[in-house]
């Protein structure tokens, strides 16, 4: 006497349900990866909204300028002896006392005063594309 066993999946049944994990990628997989972009534009903004500037500002308080363009970002995680000369520094303002990459691995920009902020600094990121455009993340309303 012979016994069927009836358990087992046949190949059209393996096949379907491949063919149909395969739809659901295809329709899935497109959503999810221009995600990634989005994430690195908003940590870029995080950076420079809150990060950057509030470091800046604690600066700007403690000797009354913000670091100039030569000075540059690195005037927040150690005391610099190009003039002006900060006479109050109680740095490191940085928490990790280094000064973050953007998302796509380049340095932030910094001018100060700034050519959009006139009374302040402009503090941006080039974006994906790594030079100045309209993908940049900046610190002041595109005109």
């Amino acid at each position: 006497m012979t016994f069927k066993n009836n358990n087992a999946f046949t190949l059209i049944e393996i096949m379907l349900v491949v063919i149909i994990i395969g739809i659901l990628a295809a329709m899935v997989i497109p959503n999810i990866s221009g995600r990634s972009e989005q994430a690195r534009i908003a940590a870029a903004r995080a950076d420079i909204e809150v990060h950057l500037t509030t470091a800046l500002d604690l600066y700007e308080l403690d000797n009354g300028r913000y670091p100039s363009t030569d000075q540059g970002l690195q005037a927040l995680v150690q005391k610099t002896s190009t003039t002006p000369v900060p006479t109050n520094w109680r740095g490191p303002y940085l928490k990790k006392k280094r000064i973050p990459l953007d998302p796509w691995g380049r340095e932030y920009q910094y001018k100060a005063p700034g050519v959009h902020n006139t009374e302040e600094f402009d503090l941006f990121s080039f974006g994906p594309d790594g030079v100045e455009g309209k993908d940049d993340t900046t610190n002041w309303v595109a005109d």
